[in-house]
């Protein structure tokens, strides 16, 4: 039997997807002269073929089918996130000298949002099959035992934050693998050092593209004040920067949207921030939108139902024997966790943004499919996990 509730969760997320890719796309379709539905349709088309790539997917046999699947979604999505540098430019198209998306004819597809879901069953795959046995190690013998992974990583690091600019997605593989790597036995030396290495890493991706810089500088803009202000040294306010570039713009139009929903919000429509003062508001501030429409009250409905899936998935992952199927579940819980609050902290001027949809509800197929993926195969699991006869988990 398959894990209902949580089912019912992502349905319910889905289906407030394509309400708000409607609600919230009303200027995009004024300007582009698109018709009322364009959005929606287009959503509605993804949500189903991720509903029913859910469906097929948790019926099938996991001992048969899990790891072919999960395979299948590791290899060939690295293999084409490597070519897509290469293909002619009417499949590939360089936006701002990244290249992010396959085009055929009226379908575009985004390979790291598969590649993300291959890479945690690649990782719970091989953690289960090369971490059995349990045993104490050294730092040296750890560094041996985790390299291989350190280095999937850093090429998946080459190909999407220098070849496709995509910080934001490093960011969330990064989180993924440091916390795998704790539960499959690293020790706390390890983890440290790695989350060091890492940490300089991801210094140096922003000081080297000029467009990470500005992106910084811009959010350091707009939390400046009420940091230094609170700071007592007079040799920190040399830290200030003038207010010059695009993205405060954007954050203090999400804010303004949030505070402009109340508790209760405007009721679907009945919106001002989403008529052009917000350019991606179906998309990255999607979570801005439904705050303004449904309020506080929306938004905490919706953070409670990604925390009940992410519940959910965590608990399916305690209940089953199988090592591979636990760690498979962890990591997927995990991308859903990370994506979301690094949205909500962007949005809210609490970090920089970093352009990463929110799990179930961003406009936007590629990220629907790829995570409605991840939640079948995790439905496939739940199967596994031992139930009384009321169907409630053991």
């Amino acid at each position: 039997m398959i894990d209902k509730p949580l089912l019912a969760a992502v349905v319910a997320l889905l289906t407030l997807s394509m309400v708000m890719s409607y609600s919230l796309s009303t200027y995009t379709v004024l300007y582009f002269h698109f018709s009322d539905f364009h959005f929606f349709f287009r959503q509605s088309i993804s949500i189903f073929i991720a509903f029913t790539a859910m469906v097929v997917l948790s019926k099938l046999d996991p001992d048969k089918w899990f790891v072919p699947v999960g395979l299948t979604l590791f290899l060939v999505f690295f293999l084409l996130m490597l070519t897509m540098q290469f293909m002619p430019a009417s499949l590939v198209k360089a936006v701002g000298g990244a290249k992010r998306w396959i085009h055929v004819g009226p379908i575009s597809l985004a390979p790291v949002e598969f590649f993300k879901v291959g890479f945690v069953f690649f990782l719970a795959w091989s953690f289960s099959r090369k971490f059995a046995q349990k045993k104490q190690m050294g730092f040296i013998e750890e560094l041996r035992s985790f390299m291989p992974y350190i280095i999937v990583f850093l090429a998946a690091v080459v190909i999407i934050a220098i070849f496709q600019k995509d910080l934001g997605q490093v960011v969330v593989l990064g989180a993924t693998l440091m916390v795998m790597f704790l539960f499959v036995g690293s020790s706390w030396k390890f983890f440290l050092t790695m989350l060091t290495g890492i940490f300089i890493a991801f210094i140096g991706l922003i000081f080297f593209a000029p467009h990470r810089m500005a992106r910084i500088k811009s959010w350091w803009s707009t939390v400046q004040d009420s940091i230094l202000s609170v700071l007592p040294f007079e040799q920190l306010q040399t830290l200030r920067v003038a207010v010059t570039a695009k993205e405060p713009y954007q954050i203090s139009n999400s804010l303004n949207a949030i505070h402009n929903g109340g508790i209760f919000g405007q009721g679907l429509g009945n919106v001002q921030f989403k008529l052009g003062y917000l350019s991606e508001v179906h998309t990255d501030f999607i979570l801005a939108g439904i705050t303004e429409e449904l309020g506080y009250l929306g938004l905490a409905l919706v953070t409670l139902t990604i925390l009940f899936i992410v519940f959910r998935i965590f608990k399916i992952a305690s209940k089953v024997k199988n090592p591979t199927y636990y760690l498979f579940c962890i990591g997927v819980g995990l991308l859903i966790s990370f994506a979301f609050i690094l949205n909500a902290y962007g949005i809210s001027g609490i970090t920089p943004i970093k352009g990463i949809a929110v799990p179930f509800l961003s406009y936007g197929g590629s990220h629907i499919i790829a995570i409605s993926v991840a939640i079948g195969m995790v439905l496939m699991i739940s199967k596994k996990v031992p139930r009384d006869r009321n169907g409630k988990m053991l």
